[in-house]
């Protein structure tokens, strides 16, 4: 007898043994393991969470994690919104959903395709089922085209050497799956998530999720709360921009979680921001292209002071004011020809 239960302890340890290995290499990440935990937090009462990012620009600091994201629970699975940018902090994300829920990950939806919101897509893409969801240009952003709005292979060099380890030579663009043009509505368990095309604006596949009956946006990027957005690209049209916040107003969402900055219950508060950033540089530049000021003198001699001390200022307001000086100065250019 004294020999059976010794095999048989001896069977319950290598048992246990293996359910310990099997369950840490679950939880192993397989990509380059953040250092500074995900933080994850819930909207007030309801089964949607999110995380905040950095508000910076995407560096050695900050692990990349700038951008925001989240995810609804219904009674027939999750939806993810935005993916983050790396693979590492995509993984991240999908483990912080892990700890809330076991139900199936059914749809990651991703709000455009830059790099800060993307790259994490690759987690999600190689360990889990779930459908990728884009506004019907993302498919123009590939790995081996340029496109006006960002250049894939170039942004993806780039963030190679600014953020390896977490973007490596493993690392690639994962496309989505299904495309909408202008409207997509996905009626999942007890939610109804409306997907809505507010673009050609930050990005040339702007879009958002307005989650019911929760009255809970996800904003993208068209909203970025106390943080200078980047606005330096020829996708971007400031006009188109502006009247998508004006769309964003209508909605009267109860709580807004933006492309960057805080989430808050203030939605109002937070499309003013970047309402009244918009409109503030536009003015300037209108201004200096009306009295034929060169940029240079225009920009010296604008009040920066209200954004200065902002996170991103230095990485994004002057090329913001060039772009749109061009911009404006193109439509003048336009209107006296007509």
């Amino acid at each position: 007898m004294r020999g059976c239960e010794v095999k048989r302890l001896a069977l319950a340890l290598s048992f246990a043994v293996c359910i310990a290995s099997s369950v840490h290499a679950e939880d192993a990440s397989p990509y380059a393991a953040i250092t500074i935990p995900l933080k994850i937090d819930q909207v007030p009462g309801k089964p949607i969470w999110y995380s905040t990012g950095n508000p910076g620009v995407p560096g050695q600091d900050n692990e990349g994690n700038t951008s925001n994201a989240g995810f609804v629970v219904t009674s027939d699975g999750v939806v993810v919104f935005d993916a983050l940018g790396t693979p590492s902090l995509g993984w991240a994300l999908l483990q912080q959903i892990r700890k809330v829920t076991d139900r199936k990950i059914r749809y990651v939806i991703a709000s455009h395709y830059h790099a800060d919101h993307i790259y994490g897509l690759q987690a999600f893409k190689d360990h889990t089922d779930a459908v990728i969801v884009a506004q019907e240009r993302a498919g123009e952003y590939k790995e081996n085209e340029e496109t006006a709005d960002e250049k894939a292979n170039q942004r993806l060099d780039q963030r190679r050497g600014v953020l390896f380890p977490w973007v490596d030579k493993n690392t690639r663009v994962v496309p989505p799956d299904i495309t909408f043009r202008d409207r997509m509505t996905i009626a999942l368990g007890d939610k109804r998530l409306t997907l809505l095309y507010a673009g050609p604006a930050h990005s040339s596949s702007d879009m958002m999720m307005l989650v019911e009956p929760d009255g809970v946006l996800f904003a993208g990027d068209i909203v970025q709360n106390s943080r200078i957005p980047h606005m330096n690209s020829d996708d971007v049209s400031t006009t188109q921009w502006l009247a998508a916040l004006g769309e964003v107003e209508k909605l009267d969402p109860k709580f807004i979680i933006p492309g960057h900055g805080k989430a808050s219950t203030q939605a109002k508060q937070a499309i003013a921001f970047t309402r009244d950033y918009i409109q503030t540089v536009r003015s300037a530049m209108a201004k200096a292209v009306q009295d034929w000021t060169d940029f240079d003198v225009a920009y010296q001699q604008t009040d920066w002071s209200t954004y200065r001390d902002m996170p991103a200022f230095a990485a994004n307001n002057r090329g913001n004011a060039y772009r749109i000086y061009l911009e404006l100065e193109q439509s003048q250019f336009k209107t006296d020809k007509q």
